[in-house]
Order: structure tokens, then C-alpha cells, then sequence
């Protein structure tokens, strides 16, 4: 699963460049033919303005949201986009430059107000993002572009118009939502996010959002906080990327990159502050896992402990003879891989690219097993007696269950990421495939499969090519775990038709067909197929 190519022309730093919407769909040429199977849309979201004017954004995560849609139908194949126009795009737009600050660029107070209008806007507060880059997925009947922040934006799939900004604060008790819920079969959304706990101390809530309601009325507005995780800070909450949930239980993994709250409130208003500049690694607390009970929601207080690491995404948790099989992809250690994302590295050559990489935190995919009766064996001994693992789970004398990793995939500065399963089929339950975008020293470059069972792998990769996260589709007559296909939007900028839709068989990662249309398009982090 590692890669085959280097990257010396560079043609990576192509999609991490400025490209314009579209007023209509583009047809696309196809090769290869797309299974009946596939007709609907497959949506994307990622940054599509890299800067204002002349006023750069500095991070991967701070470029404008542009929304990306293949269209398929009886074969036919259509590519469309456009930015979402969120306040901070519009605002930008109107003023010519940066109005709110993003994750790593901050916006600087408008030069023609005096000093009075920039000191009664001070106490006003911050303004906080709006810029739904990351993902989309449904609630109801409607769909939400997102980011991490508490607004989440509706828009129309079909036409891919903005329609309304909504702030879950006016809903639930929270600071934000990732932008990785949980949704189950009949369409009931979980999500997690900071919150102020009991006695001004942090926290973080699980809501629930529920299904489309039968008085067709919007089931964001019956949102509710299921359960709630305490922070082993009491000022400093973790980041939150994702969280994991099988049939019967949450999973929250927090790690030791912390958000200082009074930095994150006192320097933006004081200075020319940013999301990034508010995150700080404790070189001393490592991991700690929490579980809850889903039904009803209540916190199970076991202190499983494990070694510091950064994580962004779960790729699947389920519950197997009494404990709690948890898989992700890991980095090593306690420094914050975001540090590594800014665009200047991702644009930089070759040789710097792998340069910084070194020094970065190195990936890793894991296997953790957390028994639910940790009491059961004397302290020392390993809780684990699951017979297809080497996970370990030990009781210590302070009363920590200390958690040791089966190590599924590593490979150095070769990442697993973007890890996606057949959600519908096995989203919570025992598992066997893992699909993932493989990052080549932070650059994509090809598509992974992992057999977490076996660790036999697969990869799909051509010279010069960027995918993005690989969707899987089921195909509805298949009966496997792997029947069906794998759609990926690919950019190879050196060619005719520079960005393609490329569906690969899902049993062995071949190709089926791909779908290219003469255009260029930035890189996209995640979204969802829309039958």
C-alpha cells in the first residue's frame, strides 16, 4: 500500500490553485462503461478560492467552499460546480478581501473604519466561520454543507444553490459539530462537539438529530444532547475530528491536542489571531478513550489510557463477545499534524515536500480493543481474549486500563486516510474492508483497500494523478461486504481532460470507467453519493 511514484514535476501543487465555478454542467467523456447501478450524484466539497485580491489564504483548511457534483445518468455523465455562498465568501466578495478568519488566516480589521467603529466591533466578539469546506451529508429530506464550526449551510443538490446558514447554538448545547456525524438507516444523525459542561468546566455532547418528521417540520430544530463526555481538562477540550459508534455504544477518543480556550477568546479579539494559533500539544496526558451507552445515553466511566497520537477519522468501531473493536488511522505522538498542511509546505518541491514530512508525525493504522467488563481479570494481565488479535488491554493499579495497538497498516510517510467502508452494510458491525485515499508524504496519489482481517491490500495508481477519498457504492444485487464500486474524483494536471470521475471495482480496485471533463479542479476532503 505504499506508493510506487515520486513526484518531481510537481504537478500536485495544481490543486491547491484558484479555479472559477461553472454556469452550467460540463459533459463529460467517458470511457469505460458505468454500471446501471450508478445513477444519481456524487457530491464533493473542498476549498475552491485560494485567495482574495491580494490577500492569500495560508492553510489547506481556509480556501473558499466550492461544491463539486458528477451527475450520472443511463451513462451519461455530467460535472458541475459552484461556491457555496456562504457569508464568508459573499462578504469576501464584496469587500475584496479577507472578512472572517479562517482556520489559519485571520482577517485583519478593515483599514477604512476608524478607531471607534474597530473598538465597538471588538466587543461585539468574533465572528466565526461559516466556510463549510469539508463535507455534505443529509438531515431530513434537506442537505447540509459543513465544516466544524456551529453553522451549517442547507443547499439545493440538484441546482447546488445556497439556501440557508443555520447555528445549531440555537438548538443544542454546543460550540460545534464535526463534520463526520453518524447516520443511521432510517436516517437519525449523531453528531459531537465542545460544549460548556456543569460547574464552567468543558465538555463534549453527543447530539441527536432525528429522521424526517412526519409533519414534514425541520427534525434540526427537535435536536437533542444524548450524552456527554467530561474533558480531562477542565479549560483545555480536545480537538474533535470524528467519533465512534457501534450498535450499542458511543466511542470519543481524546487526544492530546488541546484547544486553550482563554487563548482562543483573548487573542482574536486583541490581535491578528486564528484558529491554529489556539491549539497546543500536552506532551504529558497521551490518549484517553471514553465509551458511553447509547440507549439510554450515559457515560461509563473506565479510564482506558493509551500512548499520545492525533487522529482525524474512525474508520469503523463495532462490539464483538463483551468488548469494543475500534479501528482508525492514527499519527504518532503528540504534535498536531494540521502544522503540516499549511500551503506553503503543500506547494513547496518535490525534495521539500518529503523534507517536512520527515519531521512530521508518522501514520499509522490501528486496531484498539476496549473490554467492557475490565474488572474481571487481577490487575496486569491482559483483558483481551478475542482469538483474531494482538490488541492488548491492561489493568493498572491507579485504576487506568492501559491499551496496547494491533498495528493493520504502516508504512513510513504513507498514509491510510480518508478511510471509507460499505457504510449502509456494516457501519457499526464486525467488518472485513477498509477503503482510503493514500497520502504519499501529505500529497494523494493513489487509492487503498485493506482487508482488516488478513491485512492483504490493494492499490489503484497512475503517474501523476491526485485522487480523492474513495466512496464506496453497493452494488444492489451483490451479497458481499465488496460488491460494488469505488467512485473517486481524480486530478491529473498534465492531462487533456485534467479531472475525471474514475469508478474502480470494489473486489480488487481495477477500473470500470472513468468520466473526464476539460477542466481543473482543486482538491476535495470529503462528501457522499446521492443515489
Amino acid at each position: 500500500m505504499v506508493s510506487r511514484f515520486e513526484h518531481p514535476a510537481g504537478g500536485y501543487k495544481k490543486i491547491f490553485e484558484t479555479v472559477e465555478e461553472l454556469n452550467e454542467p460540463l459533459p463529460a467523456t467517458v470511457t469505460g462503461r458505468i454500471p446501471s447501478f450508478i445513477k444519481g450524484s456524487l457530491l464533493r466539497l473542498g476549498p475552491g478560492l485560494f485567495e482574495v485580491g491580494s490577500e492569500p489564504f495560508y492553510h489547506l483548511f481556509d480556501g473558499q467552499a466550492l461544491m463539486h457534483k458528477f451527475d450520472f445518468s443511463n451513462g451519461q455523465v455530467t460535472y458541475f460546480r459552484k461556491f457555496v455562498k456562504t457569508d464568508a465568501y459573499v462578504r469576501a466578495m464584496t469587500e475584496k478581501r479577507v472578512v472572517i478568519t479562517e482556520f489559519g488566516t485571520c482577517a485583519y480589521p478593515d483599514p477604512c473604519k476608524n478607531i471607534f467603529s474597530r473598538f465597538f466591533t471588538y466587543f461585539k466578539g468574533v465572528e466565526v466561520t461559516d466556510n463549510c469546506l469539508v463535507n455534505v451529508y443529509p438531515i431530513g429530506e434537506d442537505f447540509y454543507a459543513v465544516t466544524e464550526t456551529n453553522f451549517i449551510t442547507k443547499v439545493n443538490v440538484e441546482t447546488l444553490e445556497t439556501l440557508k446558514k443555520v447555528d445549531m447554538c440555537d438548538y443544542v448545547n454546543i460550540n460545534g459539530v464535526t463534520a463526520h456525524p453518524h447516520i443511521e438507516k432510517d436516517g437519525t444523525v449523531y453528531n459531537i462537539g465542545n460544549c460548556m459542561g456543569k460547574g464552567a468546566s468543558l465538555a463534549y455532547n453527543i447530539i441527536r438529530i432525528p429522521p424526517k418528521q412526519k409533519d414534514k417540520s425541520d427534525p434540526i430544530e427537535k435536536s437533542k444532547v444524548v450524552v456527554q463526555f467530561p474533558s480531562a481538562e477542565r479549560f483545555k477540550p480536545s480537538y474533535v475530528h470524528s467519533f465512534g459508534m457501534t450498535e450499542n455504544y458511543f466511542v470519543f477518543v481524546e487526544t492530546p491536542v488541546k484547544i486553550h480556550l482563554l487563548k482562543f477568546l483573548s487573542a482574536w479579539s486583541i490581535r491578528g489571531s486564528n484558529y491554529m494559533d489556539c491549539f497546543e500539544s500536552d506532551e504529558e496526558k497521551g490518549t484517553w478513550i471514553h465509551i458511553a451507552r447509547k440507549h439510554p445515553g450515559e457515560y461509563i466511566d473506565y479510564k482506558f489510557r493509551t500512548a499520545a497520537m492525533g487522529l482525524f477519522h474512525h474508520i469503523n468501531c463495532y462490539e464483538d463477545s463483551g468488548f469494543i473493536v475500534v479501528d482508525l488511522c492514527a499519527w504518532k505522538g503528540f504534535e498536531f499534524v494540521y502544522n503540516y498542511l499549511w500551503l506553503a509546505n503543500l506547494r513547496a518541491n518535490w525534495e521539500e515536500v518529503k523534507r517536512n514530512a520527515m519531521i512530521a508525525p508518522q501514520p499509522e493504522v490501528r486496531r484498539y480493543v476496549l473490554p467492557l467488563d475490565p474488572y474481571r481479570e487481577e490487575q496486569g494481565k491482559n483483558l483481551v481474549s478475542l482469538p483474531y488479535t494482538t490488541a492488548t488491554a491492561t489493568m493498572r493499579a491507579d485504576g487506568t486500563i492501559w491499551l496496547e495497538p494491533e498495528v493493520l497498516f504502516s508504512g513510513p510517510r504513507q498514509a491510510f486516510e480518508f478511510p471509507q467502508i460499505n457504510y449502509k452494510m456494516n457501519n457499526g458491525k464486525n467488518y472485513t474492508y477498509a477503503y482510503a485515499l493514500g497520502l504519499n508524504h501529505f500529497i494523494p496519489d493513489r487509492i487503498c483497500k485493506l482487508n482488516v482481517r488478513t491485512k492483504e491490500t490493494w492499490v489503484w495508481q497512475e503517474p501523476d494523478s491526485y485522487p480523492s477519498e474513495p466512496l464506496f457504492v453497493q452494488n444492489p444485487d451483490g451479497v458481499d461486504e465488496d460488491d460494488g464500486v469505488i467512485m473517486t474524483i481524480v486530478v491529473s494536471p498534465g492531462a487533456q481532460r485534467p479531472t475525471f470521475c474514475l469508478i474502480l471495482n470494489a473486489k480488487d480496485l481495477s477500473e470500470i470507467a472513468r468520466a473526464e471533463v476539460d477542466i481543473m479542479s482543486p482538491v476535495t476532503f470529503h462528501g457522499m453519493y446521492k443515489p
